[in-house]
Formats: structure tokens, C-alpha cells, sequence
């Protein structure tokens, strides 16, 4: 007999699987030897309260084993005589593109401007090392795009547009472990992601499909009221309908896109701080607990959001466990970002706390760093001013790596830090005055952010937490326009802007979902 129950259990309860057996059979009847095995469908932590609980979903295999995989797999044929359809970015929104192509008969020609997932590492250990930063390889170019090496959540509210739980059997079927089914927020963690998405390629090869990488689009091949294939800086050209999956930060081709007058317009984004905490405060705090998570729990979360002078003020990537990286694309910037390994077992908990910045914002003079504000005409306007604030970043860091930092009481008190605590940031940090050179506009909502979040998380607001300078890569500050039923771009056919670089997605698995759409939007282009 198979049966499907919903339990709310202690966390030792449910810590390994003879635990569980032994509180199916207290729910059941059942003895031990009966169950034979149970699988977790989903697992949340539901910490509203002072006892912690554990709301779990299994299926319980009574006197009966289970047969059959996890997650279903997907057959991949060779695709070497198939159409070719050229993918611009190796990130989530390319590799799931490909993939799906490959389901659909066709044959990927994936064209990545920076290295392997890899030979990425060599260059991000680089700019903490010596505070260089390799402007085609980083924490944002490369194979695995920017979710590689910056943390590999998985959680999403993306539903509408395609299933997420194909995407994370996608995920398991090149090495994720099938914990990610289950939990309510996903993680693969940066220690663990890279060698999934050596996978992937591995499949995208093995059937026939191409992987180019050190190769940088220079422009699209526009002909007529389409779009025939690219060339590349190299001057090769690849011929297709093309994905256009380049992530948020590929400014240069966003630049390009407007040379060739190809409609872009502005999207609003967020920006703000990385702020970090001792792990060990996060968890007395949302777990209501001095001893904090104990043996049982995993490192504790937060997500944090409100409203400050009529724009949203909010948590973004929240770290358990993780760290503050630097993740600026080109020298001459300073940018953080946060990321976790799968155990989420660092002694600090991070997150970005940001503020919704839109494009009539513009016109604020609050909102600037120097005294020249952009053009608020471009559609690169947004672009333009989040290119500012990590060039004033950077020379308020030193004109180096090293990242601004204040502790978050004293930005509070409008006082520099006489001393900053140990932090996870390992290019270091420089105690800067935040609260005057952040942009009034920034600043002011994020101090009444920080007073709406203490009253309801109380000892979030402390000295002990430091903010570090800056958090801008929330999401794209452009959108390039598509039709909503095909995806295809408004004015050229063959041409498929896709993910969070053309601005429909924000994470990992969004991005992957939106990749799949292209590919069948492709596909449906090809059979017309």
C-alpha cells in the first residue's frame, strides 16, 4: 500500500528516515518493519512560533517498495543533423534552452562570452586575491551565469509560465540532489552547482549540440525585418534564429542593441547594501530561541519586506551560512553580492537589503551620487545610474576591491565605524560614513526599513550586523520587448530575448523556465 500523509513534527522527529518511520507508525498503526520506506514530497520549517516545527509531506510504502526513480528522466536524442538555433549565454536561460531544443529536434549552438565553469574559478579567486577583475570571466560571466557562483537557490514564485517542478528534475537529473524536490526553498549551493552544469553541457554535446565559450557576441545579424545569426569579436558567424540569454550585467550588448536602434526600453530594478549578521544571532532571533538552532534546524532564514516613502524596501538573496562576494564585471566597479555553500554552514548570515528604484525616479535629485544626473531620456538611463553607483563604490572602497562597510547602528546614529567586525568578504572591507555618500534616496528608506524590520524580528537592529557596499544587480535595469504569446521580439522575427537579461526573469529557476518557452517558441517558428 502506498499512502501519502501531511505531519507536523519536532525537528528531531524528522531528522533521518527511522525517525519518520517511527511517526508514520505512531500516525498509522503501521510497525516499522511494515514500512518499508517513505519519501519526502515537501518540507518547510515553521518557526512562527516559540516551539519549532517541521511540516512535512511523505509517501509512506507499507508493505510495498518503491520501484521506481524520484523525478522523471528525460531522453535526449542526437540532434547533430538538426536545425541550428544559436543561444547567446551558457547561463540557467541558455542551458535549459538548449536542452529543450534538443528534446524538440533541433541543434543548439551555445556562444559564451566567458570560460568554463571551471577555469571561472581561477579568475573569481583573482579579485579576492589581488583585486583584479577578468572582464569576460567572473561572478557574472561564465558558464552557469550568475547564479554559479553566487549561491544556486532555486526558490521561485515564477508558476505562470511554465512548471517549476520540471526544472528541478531537469536539475536532479544532472546531479542535484532530489532534496531540492521536496524543500520549499531549493538550494544547490555554489560547492555543488558548478559540476550539474558541467553536466549539462556534457548532455548538450553528447547530443550534438555545440558549446563555444571564450567567444563574445560583437553584434546580431540584421537583415531585412529579422534576425539571420551574430558575429562574434573574432569575426565568425553563426547562423539561426537566436536566444538571446546574456544575464543582467551584459551592458555592452545592451549598448549594441541600441546602436542597431532595436527597440530597449528601462526597467526598474533595486539597489542597496549587502547586510551581514553573526549566523548565531539570525537563528536566536527567528527561532526564538537563546540556544539558538540547535542539532536539530537548519541554518535560519529571513525575508524582510515593507514600504518607505511610497517604494518597496526589502530582503533580496538571502545567505544562511554564506558569504559576501564581490561581483563586479569590469574593473573600475565595486558590487557584492552573497551566496551559500549546501551545508549553509558559515559562521555568517547574509542578505541584500535594497530599495525599488523605478525609471520616473529618475528625476530625483535625491537619487544621485555625483552632481550629474543620467539622461532619464535613454532607455539606458537606469543602466547608467546603476553603472554610477559601483564606480562611486569603488572609489569609496579604496579604488580597489576592498568594499565600504558601516556597522548598522551606527548607520542609524549617522556615525563612521571606529571598527568593523570580522566579515565573510574576502577582498576586506574600508569603515566608510554609508549614511552620507548613499543616496539620500537609498539611505532613508533603508533606515525605515531597518526600524519596521527590528519591531518585527526584535535584536535584527544591532551593532553587530554591518552593511557593505553596494548591492545594484538585483534584476536588469532594461527590458527588451517581446510578444507576449510567442516571445519573439516586437519588430524582428528569429530573434528571442530570454531571461533576466532581457527582463522576464529573476533567479535561476525563473530564467530556466523562460529558456524553455523561447526553445518551444522556436520550435514553433521553425515548423511555420
Amino acid at each position: 500500500m502506498i499512502r501519502e500523509l501531511s505531519l507536523r513534527l519536532l525537528p528531531e522527529e524528522a531528522a533521518s528516515e527511522q525517525n519518520l518511520k517511527q511517526a508514520v507508525g505512531r500516525e498509522t498503526g503501521d510497525t516499522p518493519e511494515q514500512i518499508r520506506a517513505v519519501r519526502v514530497l515537501k518540507r518547510s520549517i515553521d518557526a512562527r512560533q516559540r516551539t519549532v516545527y517541521v511540516n512535512i509531506t511523505l509517501r509512506v510504502f507499507v508493505n510495498e517498495t518503491p520501484d521506481g526513480p524520484e523525478f522523471p528522466a528525460i531522453a535526449y536524442a542526437d540532434v547533430s543533423r538538426g536545425r541550428p538555433v544559436v543561444i547567446v549565454g551558457a547561463g540557467p536561460g541558455g542551458l535549459f534552452a538548449a536542452l529543450r531544443l534538443i528534446e524538440r529536434g533541433m541543434r543548439p549552438i551555445v556562444i559564451e562570452r566567458g570560460r568554463n565553469v571551471r577555469e571561472r574559478r581561477k579568475d573569481i579567486a583573482r579579485i579576492s586575491r589581488e583585486h583584479a577583475v577578468h572582464p569576460e570571466s567572473n561572478y557574472c560571466f561564465g558558464e552557469g551565469g550568475a547564479g554559479a557562483y553566487s549561491d544556486g537557490k532555486l526558490y521561485t514564485r515564477s508558476r505562470k509560465r511554465g512548471s517549476v517542478e520540471r526544472i528541478l528534475a531537469i536539475f536532479c537529473q544532472h546531479g542535484a540532489s532530489p532534496s531540492i524536490l521536496s524543500d520549499v526553498h531549493p538550494h544547490i549551493g555554489t560547492d555543488k552547482l558548478p559540476c550539474v552544469i558541467e553536466n549539462m553541457r556534457e548532455q548538450i554535446l553528447r547530443c550534438g549540440g555545440e558549446v563555444h565559450f571564450e567567444t563574445c557576441m560583437e553584434t546580431l545579424l540584421v537583415k531585412g525585418d529579422g534576425v539571420a545569426g551574430i558575429r562574434t569579436r573574432q569575426g565568425e558567424e553563426f547562423l539561426g534564429p537566436v536566444i538571446l540569454a546574456t544575464g543582467h550585467s551584459a551592458r555592452d550588448v545592451y549598448r549594441e542593441l541600441h546602436r542597431l536602434h532595436i527597440a530597449i526600453e528601462q526597467k526598474g530594478f533595486a539597489a542597496g547594501v549587502r547586510l551581514e549578521h553573526p549566523q548565531t544571532l539570525i537563528d536566536r532571533i527567528r527561532y526564538h530561541r537563546s540556544a539558538g538552532r540547535g542539532a536539530y534546524l537548519p541554518a535560519a532564514e529571513y525575508r524582510f519586506v515593507t514600504q518607505a516613502g511610497g517604494r518597496g524596501v526589502y530582503s533580496f538573496c538571502m545567505c544562511p551560512g554564506g558569504f559576501v562576494v564581490p561581483a563586479a564585471s569590469a574593473p573600475g566597479q565595486v558590487v557584492v553580492n552573497g551566496m551559500s555553500p549546501s551545508q549553509r554552514n558559515s559562521k555568517w548570515a547574509n542578505a541584500g537589503m535594497v530599495v525599488e528604484i523605478r525609471p520616473e525616479d529618475l528625476a530625483d535629485r535625491t537619487l544621485y551620487l555625483c552632481p550629474e544626473p543620467v539622461s532619464s531620456g535613454s532607455p539606458l538611463a537606469l543602466m547608467q545610474f546603476q553603472e554610477q553607483l559601483e564606480e562611486q563604490c569603488w572609489v569609496y572602497g579604496g579604488k580597489r576591491q576592498t568594499a565600504p562597510a558601516q556597522r548598522m547602528a551606527d548607520f542609524m546614529r549617522r556615525e563612521q565605524s571606529a571598527t568593523l567586525p570580522d566579515v565573510s568578504y574576502t577582498p576586506g572591507v574600508l569603515s566608510s560614513p554609508l549614511h552620507e555618500w548613499i543616496p539620500e534616496y537609498i539611505a532613508t528608506r533603508l533606515r525605515a526599513g531597518f526600524q519596521q524590520f527590528d519591531k518585527v524580528s526584535r535584536g535584527f537592529l544591532t551593532n553587530e550586523a554591518v552593511m557593505i557596499g553596494m548591492d545594484t544587480r538585483t534584476s536588469s535595469p532594461v527590458r527588451i520587448p517581446r510578444e507576449q504569446e510567442t516571445f519573439r521580439h516586437v519588430t524582428l522575427k528569429g530573434f528571442y530575448p530570454c531571461g533576466e537579461g532581457a527582463g522576464y526573469a529573476g533567479g535561476i529557476v525563473s530564467a530556466a523556465i523562460d529558456g524553455e518557452c523561447c526553445a518551444d517558441s522556436v520550435a514553433e517558428y521553425y515548423l511555420r
